[in-house]
């Protein structure tokens, strides 16, 4: 139960009595602090994914606040007023606190009893004697409460008693204690001892218990009844661990809200763990700019306190809301801010996932080589120490050697991840247990072994399933995509890949933000440094008030002069003015006239060249029309065939033409509009209905007519070809177009379909065929690379250079 590698460190702390405790902490009263041990050591527990214990985190939370770890379990007895052996018991020195108690009788002794009994159940590194000591002081402190039949001391006693057992592995006989305690406070209407015993018995139970919840909620009934908030809230947040950990996040969420409420009426300032465990939730939700907000202000806070005692957790949370939004750099220096402080200060257990932060911000900038090197660097002076963090470090490692293209190794750490996850399975850990799997099921889908990524893809949704966890990640559903299209199940496969756009269109969505927080950062940043150097002006200001009220008088005789002065100047100036405007409302005149002459001009320029796209237009249509009733007297299928592929090629140039006749604009073709009117009219032609459907996605974009009308040939020839010969015997299937910007004016246009495919090895035959030369030669006037692949179906790229009109290079320039 108690991790081992924590023994010398904590044991070095748990005795110390810290002799200066922080501002922000010392404020508080005995209430108070209670809260600030509880929230604090809960959340080191929760973010430390079970890798400590419950003893261990509340150790660390005493630690970093320099308070004594007997505050977190003597709440029974101790209110605050002198305790006997307290402060012996805060220092560790255990001799005295025996040599007291042999003196001691009574009541005094069993609070003597009650604080040994605790310091030897909740010692980090419990040993088998501690144990035994712990039940030997508690046992005695049961008999002499009871020999005594003081009911507060039998509750206190039995309560203790019956952590023990919980301790030691023996949850019944636990359980029968704390069921005593609870009746007989029942009995007796003594709601405050039934809260703590309901407090004390629910905090023991599994998450998982069904009766957790039920008792807590008990609990919280009641300390509000009596007006115990400190206490009401620190179940409060039980309850929503307890929901974190049952897959109710959403109900989480809201009730780490509503606690930030609660925290700010009573006066509690330490709310950054709240808000820092919002921001992960809200990170993990892709609610951007709400986990920015939180985790900026748990930063804030702290840095503002100066309380950098768990700095490597706040900075870790930010750093990794900036990566998701594309801050890398500005995530990996956070990321190492966290190791700095996690290295040197206070270990919490975040730096080594901070470490492992920082490769994966190094590997998403694509620097997986020197990422690689710097988990050998840091490895070899800090192995990982525990199961969850070796496992985290094989992942990261498999998939910088994937993106590396080194398989093997890849593969030799992805088969270590899953030794060490089975070892993890834990609602504290699932999560990113199953997150290891998808990457796994993602690997070996892109190597095309399907019966091993759907293997991990399983356990993946299996998990997810048990614990009640969000896994409709970009990875898995990419994963399923291909291992469905490798098993032949397309249509599940075009689901899963339809379900992975969303995700993926999400989260670029989620990128294009960035700008916006950039701006916010940017804003508050300048506001604050305006309110500093406004602040710094009405300081100078004050001063100089002084001066300036001698020079006044002096002021008032020299104003009257220069008075005058201006007075007469302005009324030169006002005359010179008079006559300067009347020149200009000439000039003025002179302008508008030439204006209006060459709008008229312009107009008439623009009226002519529309009058001549319309007659293109028309001519392209009659020879359309010609070629129809030439085709009628026509027997021969290649013939008739010729003559269809030349009505659609020179469709798709009339179509262009018509375009620029109606619109507004003369000089460009709009891009999107044209292709989806050219498809609908390729699709009516053919007669497709719904046996072949089309995907159309294309980047806004406005082409001149040169590069518009071989574009419009080219997707009519490529259409009309897959429409013929993809889809033999009436087959159904998609045929995907795409025109996507790759860098500034360069654009790749992409038509593609799901098809039987076709040969690109040609012969020399069919490499001069009519289409594929007209394709060709049509790519070489656009001066773009044109190359075809076969991919389940046949691929075609062009790739080619935006280029300017006329009127747009004159702007330009």
């Amino acid at each position: 139960m108690k991790k081992l590698y924590f023994i010398g460190f904590i044991l070095f702390i748990a005795f110390q009595t810290f002799a200066q405790t922080p501002p922000s902490v010392s404020k508080y009263d005995l209430k108070k602090k209670r809260l600030l041990i509880q929230a604090c050591s809960m959340y080191l527990y929760n973010s430390n994914q079970g890798a400590i214990d419950v003893d261990s985190s509340v150790v660390l939370a005493c630690k970093a606040y320099k308070l004594p770890v007997s505050l977190a379990y003597d709440e029974g007895y101790n209110d605050g007023a002198a305790l006997i052996g307290k402060d012996l018991i805060d220092k560790g020195n255990i001799d005295s606190v025996k040599k007291l108690l042999n003196k001691s009788k009574e009541e005094n002794r069993i609070k003597l009893l009650l604080q040994l009994g605790n310091f030897y159940l909740f010692k980090t590194g419990t040993k088998p004697e501690d144990l035994q000591n712990a039940f030997l002081s508690i046992k005695e402190a049961v008999d002499l409460s009871n020999k005594l039949k003081i009911k507060k001391w039998q509750h206190q006693s039995s309560l203790l008693l019956g952590k023990y057992y919980f301790q030691a592995n023996n949850p019944v006989e636990g359980k029968k204690h704390f069921l005593q305690v609870i009746n007989e406070c029942r009995k007796a209407n003594d709601k405050r001892d039934l809260a703590d015993a309901l407090d004390a018995y629910a905090t023991l139970l599994s998450n998982l218990d069904p009766e957790k919840e039920k008792i807590l909620e008990e609990a919280i009934s009641i300390y509000a009844s009596l007006a115990l908030e400190e206490k009401r809230i620190e179940n409060y947040m039980k309850i929503t661990t307890l929901y974190f950990w049952t897959g109710r996040i959403n109900e989480a969420k809201k009730r780490l809200y509503q606690n930030l409420i609660d925290l700010r009426k009573i006066g509690f300032t330490h709310e950054q763990f709240d808000e820092t465990t919002i921001s992960y939730i809200e990170l993990n939700q892709y609610n951007i700019k709400s986990a920015l907000y939180y985790a900026l202000k748990s930063v804030k806070r702290m840095e503002a306190e100066k309380d950098y005692t768990l700095a490597d957790v706040f900075y870790i949370r930010l750093g990794n809301v900036y990566n998701v939004i594309g801050y890398n750099e500005a995530a990996l220096d956070l990321y190492k801010k966290s190791i700095q402080f996690g290295q040197k200060g206070l270990n919490s257990g975040h730096w080594y996932k901070s470490f492992l932060s920082a490769v994966g911000a190094l590997s998403i900038k694509g620097k997986n080589k020197e990422a690689l090197d710097y988990i050998n660097s840091m490895t070899l002076n800090y192995p990982p120490t525990n199961t969850f963090d070796k496992m985290m470090l094989a992942y990261t490692k498999a998939n910088c050697y994937a993106a590396l293209k080194n398989y093997n190794l890849a593969e030799k750490n992805f088969k270590e991840i899953g030794l060490y996850a089975e070892k993890l399975i834990a609602p504290e850990r699932v999560k990113e247990v199953i997150v290891c799997y998808q990457s796994t099921a993602l690997f070996y889908a892109n190597r095309h072994q399907a019966k091993k990524a759907q293997y991990y893809a399983d356990k993946a949704v299996s998990l997810s399933k048990k614990y009640k966890t969000q896994t409709n990640t970009d990875n898995l559903q990419i994963a399923l995509f291909l291992i469905d299209s490798l098993n032949g199940n397309y249509h599940s496969s075009i689901v899963h890949f339809q379900n992975y756009k969303k995700i993926s269109d999400s989260i670029h969505d989620i990128s294009k933000n960035k700008q916006i927080e950039e701006l916010k950062i940017q804003y508050e940043t300048k506001n604050k440094e305006q309110k500093i150097a406004l602040l710094n002006d009405q300081s100078k200001l004050q001063k100089s008030e002084l001066q300036k009220s001698k020079l006044l008088n002096n002021l008032a005789i020299g104003s009257l002069v220069l008075l005058l002065i201006t007075i007469s100047l302005l009324y030169n100036r006002y005359r010179l003015k008079q006559r300067n405007h009347t020149k200009l409302e000439l000039k003025e005149k002179e302008i508008n006239q030439k204006n209006l002459n060459l709008r008229h001009l312009l107009d008439e320029k623009e009226w002519l060249l529309k009058e001549i796209h319309h007659r293109v237009k028309n001519n392209l249509q009659t020879v359309i029309s010609l070629l129809n009733s030439q085709s009628a007297y026509l027997d021969n299928d290649m013939a008739l065939s010729a003559i269809k592929n030349s009505q659609h090629r020179i469709h798709s140039m009339s179509l262009i033409h018509q375009k620029l006749y109606n619109s507004e604009n003369i000089a460009t073709i709009n891009m999107p509009n044209y292709i989806r009117e050219l498809v609908e009219y390729l699709k009516d032609s053919f007669s497709l209905a719904q046996r072949i459907r089309f995907e159309i996605k294309v980047t806004p974009l406005e082409l001149d007519v040169a590069q518009a009308v071989p574009l419009g040939l080219i997707l009519n020839e490529a259409i009309t070809n897959s429409i013929k010969y993809a889809f033999p015997n009436n087959r159904t299937g998609m045929i995907y177009i795409t025109l996507d910007g790759l860098a500034e004016n360069r654009y790749l246009l992409t038509i593609s379909d799901n098809g039987i495919g076709a040969e690109t090895d040609f012969t020399e035959a069919k490499a001069n065929s009519f289409g594929m030369s007209l394709i060709k030669g049509l790519s070489d006037d656009l001066e773009g690379k044109f190359t075809m692949e076969n991919n389940n179906g046949t691929i075609l790229k062009i790739e080619f250079l935006q280029e300017f009109p006329i009127n747009q290079k004159r702007q330009m320039i």
